[in-house]
């Protein structure tokens, strides 16, 4: 007997959004690591978690390999419909390295059926270390190339693999806050850049990600769904913390605990009346393996509860 697909509620206005996971909602933040829970204990808990659409996060995490990722998938009930890039855009020596991860990472995920390809920006303190490792803002000669890369990146996915790129805000980035996602939009070709509607990073960049959705409907192509503490927010901005330590004092929350107010976010995103992959997030990393599937299954009946999908 095949379980019921719970990803969309055919109910109108919710019937085009269609929610998914990534390994980030499991803790998940690299390919490798000591403090993540393996891959395949994860695959099973998502689809026991209720979830059947999936984007697969950080590339290498999950077999890199289009048949066996396709057959893992398979086989736990999942359809891919993205994967998720890392890639430095505004240094010139870095496009090689750049083009050559998202070309693999491209034809892997085309080869399964995926969408889309989030673009998640380098930051500019280390995920680990949280030593700073790049300049704050982008100016000059980078800015010029940050948004020549994201147009050539973008056309090169659609192009070359079918795949519509969306680029990510985050944190300790240079796609943080609402003046710096509007420049990006002013500056890049929407023909082939889109972007992800990161609740939660948006949140924590100062932004108001309902607002963002209403006043910049057609770059909205993809999102990401979470919730931040905004107390906690305001503190890391205040003592100027790296992301990793918010995240670390609980930043990251689970709704509809923190912002945005998710009955009103997921009538915005019915409100645009376009198709939309909702994926379900919790920055985690790290936690002990036996909070992901219980927090999960709490989150996804929530959301449900708001019209996004079914519980």
């Amino acid at each position: 007997m095949t379980a019921q697909d719970k990803s969309r509620n055919p109910q109108k206005p919710y019937d085009k959004l269609t929610i998914g996971v990534c390994p980030d909602q499991w803790g998940v933040w690299f390919p490798e690591d000591e403090k993540q829970i393996p891959w395949q204990n994860a695959l099973e808990e998502m689809a026991e978690a209720g979830f059947s659409v999936m984007e697969t996060g950080p590339w290498g995490y999950f077999p890199q390999d289009a048949k066996e990722l396709q057959r893992v998938m398979d086989a736990n009930g999942f359809r891919v419909v993205a994967g998720t890039g890392w890639g430095v855009l505004h240094k010139a020596e870095a496009w090689a390295e750049t083009e050559r991860t998202f070309r693999a990472i491209a034809e892997t995920h085309a080869a399964v059926g995926a969408e889309y390809m989030v673009h998640l920006p380098p930051l500019y303190r280390d995920d680990k270390t949280w030593e700073f490792t790049d300049d704050r803002k982008l100016t000059g000669e980078a800015w010029k190339l940050y948004v020549d890369n994201a147009n050539r990146l973008g056309q090169l996915l659609k192009d070359d693999y079918g795949l519509t790129m969306v680029l990510h805000p985050h944190g300790d980035s240079h796609i943080e806050t609402p003046e710096e996602i509007t420049r990006i939009f002013q500056a890049t070709d929407p023909e082939y850049v889109s972007f992800c509607l990161d609740t939660g990073h948006i949140v924590y960049g100062g932004g108001d990600p309902l607002f963002m959705a209403q006043e910049y409907p057609e770059r909205i192509g993809y999102v990401h769904i979470k919730a931040f503490d905004p107390e906690i927010t305001r503190i890391a901005h205040e003592e100027d913390w790296p992301f990793g330590k918010a995240v670390a004092e609980g930043a990251s929350v689970r709704p509809p605990a923190g912002e945005p107010d998710m009955n009103r976010l997921v009538d915005v995103l019915a409100g645009l009346d376009k198709e939309l992959y909702v994926i379900c997030e919790q920055d985690l990393y790290p936690c002990d393996p036996s909070v992901p599937l219980p927090n999960a299954i709490a989150t996804r009946e929530f959301l449900a509860e708001c019209g996004l999908g079914l519980k």
